[in-house]
């Protein structure tokens, strides 16, 4: 009795990659927008960069979340710090500071998310960049 083969179904697409991201590129932007308005009224172009930032923050982390695990870990632990640094040197300028200040503070907290990410990647996989076992 011979079984016939299965046919092929087209993936169907899934919004379950976009959850976090877009939740995190939301309260960013919603962020962002209240850090721009400085206490006075709401203008549009403050809304803007609100949405602006939402939405390059929400790509950039589906996109990281999705591909980056053809990076080597040491790579990806960049990438991650990369966006991180740039997100909060970003926010720390719409408040009015220095560039020079907020590119201390977005380098410094990218390092430190390097540091942090790459830990991670290193204590959860195998050489071949597999997860572990346990």
């Amino acid at each position: 009795m011979a079984a016939h083969a299965a046919v092929p179904t087209r993936r169907q697409f899934s919004t379950h990659g976009w959850a976090v991201p877009i939740v995190v590129g939301v309260l960013y932007g919603l962020y962002a927008a209240t850090v721009a308005r400085q206490g006075g009224p709401t203008t549009l172009g403050q809304l803007w960069v609100g949405l602006v930032s939402a939405i390059v923050l929400a790509v950039g982390i589906h996109t990281l979340h999705r591909h980056g695990r053809a990076l080597p870990r040491e790579l990806r632990a960049v990438a991650w710090g990369a966006l991180s640094g740039t997100a909060v040197g970003f926010l720390f300028s719409l408040s009015g500071a220095s560039i020079l200040s907020s590119s201390g503070l977005g380098l410094a907290f990218g390092a430190v998310n390097v540091a942090a990410a790459y830990y991670i990647f290193y204590t959860h996989e195998d050489a071949a960049g597999r997860p572990a076992p346990y």
